[in-house]
């Protein structure tokens, strides 16, 4: 596990470059882009060029991704947690209505799922509980992977023998976001648990990936630190996990502080209009990855993104524990989800503006762990 900050974290000689509009015209139209690119799309002065970024991610989304969107959803099996994380109605210290679920709720609620026709799924909890630890992990993961082709995982940091007992139980990826690249922000942040630990949570991408998982996801948290500094932090990530373990899949999301229990409010908000240039400035930089956004986001910026950067997305999303089967239990929700549109409703506007919906782009005859070679 690392204890200082690695070599392709520091974005800093990027952050205060000034660009010119043909500085941003080039960047737009690189055929070889890098960090420096990343930093030109990032700027205050590619703001004024939006239209032709918009134009440049839509071509190379098309181009790798075709017209689909692949669809997948999350199901949160505990919000019991240790944490006292200032941004998140779950934190320890509020007074949130607390649930696991047991063998029949899961089954229940993967039951209902499965009606959906969706074959990817997110499992989430809070940090390392009692009421969720890894055994509990490996058992909810087993039961999932009975209904659903490509089971992921959104839950607390571990080493690599664990990540490795959960690929062999079925587990195909993680989702771990860092929150923020900010260490002095992430220490503000993040009052007291386990999640306190910085370097701990910087390199479980690392862990999950040598542990035999075969795909990952990063992002930060948009709103607790200088965005410009946490995108290019993210654009670093991946270039260096995309390097070292070649064979996996990398995946980038964007969320956005959302209303919550705590009534927490973004130091650093970032609108849709910046919301929309990282996106752009991600796909043209990273051309090959899925783009995530998820139900966070409201339905007018889910609509317009597609196939603009974007090419997967949440459907049908709860974020109460269980939320999908009639016996769920009550529970706090972690955020406020803005896109409640049920399935068929979101596939129909897909359709309308002329994509196609996937349901599935992996089957379980790859669940066994990988085993990567370095580059």
């Amino acid at each position: 596990m690392i204890e200082q900050l690695p070599d392709w974290l520091n974005p800093e000689p990027w952050l205060n470059l000034d660009f010119s509009a043909a500085d941003i015209e080039r960047a737009i139209g690189a055929d070889a882009p890098n960090e420096k690119t990343m930093a030109a799309l990032l700027s205050p002065r590619a703001a004024e060029f939006l239209e032709p970024m918009a134009q440049r991610a839509q071509a190379i989304t098309k181009r790798h991704f075709g017209r689909t969107i692949s669809l997948y959803t999350p199901l949160y099996l505990s919000n019991f947690c240790n944490g006292g994380c200032l941004y998140c109605g779950l934190a320890a210290d509020r007074r949130a209505q607390r649930a696991v679920l047991n063998e029949a709720q899961l089954r229940h609620e993967m039951e209902a799922i499965k009606e959906m026709h969706l074959e990817e799924l997110v499992l989430l909890t809070g940090e390392r509980m009692p009421e969720a630890d890894v055994p509990y992990l490996k058992e909810c993961i087993s039961i999932a992977a009975e209904y659903i082709h490509n089971v992921n995982i959104e839950v607390f940091p571990m080493p690599e023998s664990e990540y490795r007992e959960l690929a062999e139980a079925g587990c195909t990826g993680v989702t771990l976001y860092q929150e923020t690249y900010d260490q002095d922000i992430y220490e503000k942040m993040h009052r007291w648990g386990d999640k306190r630990d910085f370097f701990s949570r910087l390199d479980a991408p690392d862990r999950a990936l040598k542990g035999g998982f075969r795909a990952v996801g990063i992002g930060a948290l948009l709103g607790l630190a200088d965005p410009t500094y946490d995108m290019l932090c993210v654009y670093r990530h991946a270039k260096y996990l995309l390097k070292t373990y070649w064979q996996a899949g990398v995946s980038v999301s964007f969320p956005r502080i959302r209303p919550q229990m705590g009534g927490f409010q973004a130091d650093y908000p970032v609108d849709e209009k910046m919301l929309a240039q990282y996106i752009f400035a991600m796909r043209i930089c990273l051309p090959e990855i899925p783009l995530v956004l998820s139900t966070r986001e409201p339905r007018r910026v889910r609509d317009g993104m597609a196939g603009l950067g974007i090419s997967k997305m949440s459907v049908a999303s709860k974020t109460t524990v269980g939320g999908y089967s009639d016996d769920s239990e009550e529970s706090t929700e972690q955020f406020e989800i803005s896109d409640e549109r049920n399935i068929p409703e979101f596939c129909e506007m897909l359709r309308t503006r002329g994509f196609e919906p996937v349901f599935k782009n992996w089957d379980a005859t790859y669940r066994e762990p990988a085993h990567y070679a370095k580059a």
